[in-house]
């Protein structure tokens, strides 16, 4: 679930196979704004496709002009980045 708290945007449940498309879509509908903060904090669950809808909401944003950083990323996706050798291409807050 996806929550627009104004200063950044709360990521809660799960990010995996099943969410990934819903996630993805919500995700893209906020990223109009020149920088946006996605804190993973009350993310229970990610996968590799909960990595995949990060750099996708990436790739979205820098088609605009903006950015995105990723704020309290739990240590599975930290792990999963690290395991795929894409870690330093998290846009980490």
């Amino acid at each position: 679930m996806i929550r627009d708290l104004g200063d950044r945007v709360e990521v809660s449940g799960t990010m995996t196979l099943p969410d990934a498309t819903e996630l993805f879509e919500a995700g893209n509908a906020i990223l109009t704004r020149p920088d946006v903060v996605f804190d993973l904090k009350a993310v229970s669950h990610i996968d590799s496709s909960g990595l995949a809808v990060l750099f996708g909401w990436e790739r979205t944003a820098l088609r605009s002009g903006n950015k995105i950083r990723i704020a309290n990323p739990p240590k599975t996706l930290i792990s999963l980045a690290d395991m795929y050798g894409v870690s330093d291409l998290l846009p980490l807050a």
